[in-house]
């Protein structure tokens, strides 16, 4: 149970979902999408489940897309282009760092120009949210909501409240986490800080620079992100009252859609391993869904019904069992970061 739960929440899952994921944009580990073209990595077999084993080649050695209106997978590849429901879709402009809105029904990207725009699933109603000042370069933007009060209701000011895009600003190198109301407006700092105690009690107060790529996930706000000096991931929650708590050693944090679990990226004996662990106040064990990795799995991202896992690999996207009762599959070639549309 997470720590919404603590406090009366019923966090909603959304709809099962087949084993798969969400492919978007090309995505550098920390900076956002490094703008290559879509390319056919290592092709694919068909593997038990649907799914298809990392590295084998593929029939014709032919580019396989591996999305699908049934597992929700969609992915960017820093192009014009989109895969999504098993062909591409042009939105007219580069597309870097995708994400979906809470219903499905809008996206949020960094453009050519490093603005923020958002549009329909079609690419069609571009509309530019927020433009990068001079000097400053924009990445990974995630849609921040809080649609569910402590009963489990609606709770519309809050709704408005929280419908925020947060995302990484790099100024001069220096990371920082800022915002913008998803229906427009001015463009603010976001620092994660602690209220128990307060500083005048001698409350620790989490790094405000280097922090990036930012997480939204459940219905109360909760937003992870990971902080580059200290090789943290944080989770910061100002729902009921702000408080920033310290995960632990990672990086690339992605919160399961009813925040009670996380997943991140940690480097073991070589390799990017991609590590869960629930939300709670009280550690649990972490698990590594990908013990025997041979190759690195970065960039997360959890279905709609909090499944599966599916990551970037150098050969394209594999998905794995959130549980880690499977190994990795890999279901397509297309390079780029993972994303579900809910």
């Amino acid at each position: 149970m997470s720590v919404r739960n603590r406090f009366g929440t019923a966090a909603a899952i959304a709809l099962m979902t087949t084993a798969g994921a969400v492919l978007l944009s090309a995505c550098g580990p920390e900076n956002g999408d490094s703008g290559s073209t879509a390319a056919t990595g290592a092709p694919v077999t068909a593997a038990p489940g649907g799914g298809s084993h990392s590295g084998s080649p593929a029939p014709g050695g032919k580019e396989v897309n591996g999305t699908s209106a049934a597992n929700h997978l969609t992915i960017s590849t820093g192009t014009r282009t989109v895969a999504m429901n098993g062909t591409t879709v042009d939105f007219g402009t580069v597309v870097r760092d995708l994400a979906w809105s809470p219903d499905g029904k809008k996206v949020v990207f960094v453009d050519g120009d490093g603005n923020l725009l958002t549009a329909a699933p079609d690419g069609s109603g571009r509309t530019t949210l927020a433009k990068a000042p001079g000097g400053e370069t924009w990445s990974h933007p995630t849609w921040q909501h809080a649609d569910k009060g402590p009963s489990g209701g609606a709770v519309p000011d809050e709704t408005d409240r929280y419908n925020n895009i947060v995302f990484t600003a790099d100024k001069g190198g220096v990371l920082r986490l800022e915002k913008v109301p998803a229906k427009g407006g001015a463009v603010e700092e976001l620092a994660p800080h602690n209220s128990e105690g307060g500083d005048a009690a001698g409350a620790p107060q989490p790094p405000q620079t280097g922090n990036t790529w930012a997480n939204a996930g459940g219905q109360q706000a909760d937003i992870a992100y990971a902080n580059t000096p200290a090789g943290e991931v944080y989770i910061y929650d100002d729902y009921i009252r702000p408080a920033t708590r310290d995960i632990g050693k990672g990086s690339q944090p992605a919160l399961s859609p009813d925040a009670g679990s996380i997943v991140f990226v940690r480097s073991v004996n070589g390799h990017d391993h991609l590590f869960t662990r629930s939300t709670e106040h009280d550690r649990t064990a972490e698990k590594d869904l990908t013990p025997s990795a041979t190759t690195d799995y970065t960039e997360p991202a959890w279905s709609p019904d909090g499944r599966t896992v599916a990551a970037r690999t150098p050969d394209g996207i594999s998905t794995v069992p959130a549980d880690g009762s499977a190994a990795p599959a890999q279901v397509s070639t297309l390079k780029g970061l993972p994303v579900y549309r809910p």
